[in-house]
């Protein structure tokens, strides 16, 4: 209220067209204030947010390491580990002012497409902590194109992904694209998937982590909530003694 009466106050002292000169700088110095409080909020949220310790294993845990496999975490690309939306396409974000974490230029039909992509929270942590745990795999019912870039972009040459699957590896049954863990590893004993989307696991529901769909969120706490549960499992023989329970009796997280 006192800044109106203020404005008010000007125009009576500064002559009309110097007294909107002012207001038009007031207004784009306010804009670009807001603008970076907003690119910086993800990361102020994050600092704030308990993180999760490890410690060093014990050598009773080392041996149990040794005697089991090492396991293959498939992590799903859109809703599940990032938020991408064509530029002028798409649903309508629930946070329409959250400044993307990076922008794809991808050629689509002979067409250079412009793709706003936002990081879910914590993933460059979560990706940086389970690489040590097992080997990733990302499987992307999107186009090679897309989702190279994508995880390229999330990968920044760190070497967090042993592989990568597209969407002509996936098999299409009723306008689902399923993703079959068999072809990237037989024995299913030791992979596992984590998919904001049922019916792409739908044949392998014991190898499966479900996870909430994620649309930019900066609160979303999703990753970190998981991983007590992902140090867990590389210790066991069958992940499906495991998650089989998890996928019948357990919501998404």
């Amino acid at each position: 209220m006192e800044l109106i009466m203020a404005l008010k106050s000007l125009k009576e002292i500064i002559p009309l067209p110097n007294c909107r000169r002012i207001m038009t700088i007031f207004v784009k110095l306010w804009t670009l204030l807001m603008y970076v409080l907003k690119r910086n909020m993800r990361t102020v949220i994050e600092h704030q947010t308990i993180r999760y310790s490890t410690f060093e294993l014990s050598p009773l845990s080392q041996q149990r390491l040794r005697l089991v496999r090492r396991k293959i975490f498939v992590l799903d690309l859109d809703e599940t580990l990032i938020h991408s939306q064509r530029d002028g396409v798409g649903r309508k974000s629930l946070y329409p002012n959250m400044p993307p974490d990076f922008v794809l230029r991808v050629t689509v039909e002979h067409q250079t497409v412009r793709f706003l992509v936002h990081k879910r929270p914590h993933l460059d942590f979560f990706l940086g902590l389970v690489c040590q745990w097992f080997d990733l795999v990302v499987f992307t019912a999107s186009l090679e194109r897309y989702g190279m870039a994508v995880t390229d972009k999330i990968d920044n040459n760190k070497g967090f992904f042993t592989r990568r699957y597209f969407r002509h590896h996936c098999t299409l049954h009723f306008g689902t694209y399923i993703k079959d863990l068999s072809i990237i590893n037989e024995d299913l004993s030791s992979i596992f998937i984590l998919d904001n989307s049922p019916g792409a696991y739908m044949n392998n529901k014991d190898n499966a982590i479900p996870i909430k769909s994620w649309f930019a969120d900066p609160s979303d706490t999703a990753l970190l909530n998981i991983l007590p549960m992902l140090d867990a499992l590389r210790f066991t023989a069958d992940v499906r003694s495991i998650l089989s329970r998890n996928v019948h009796n357990y919501p998404a997280w």
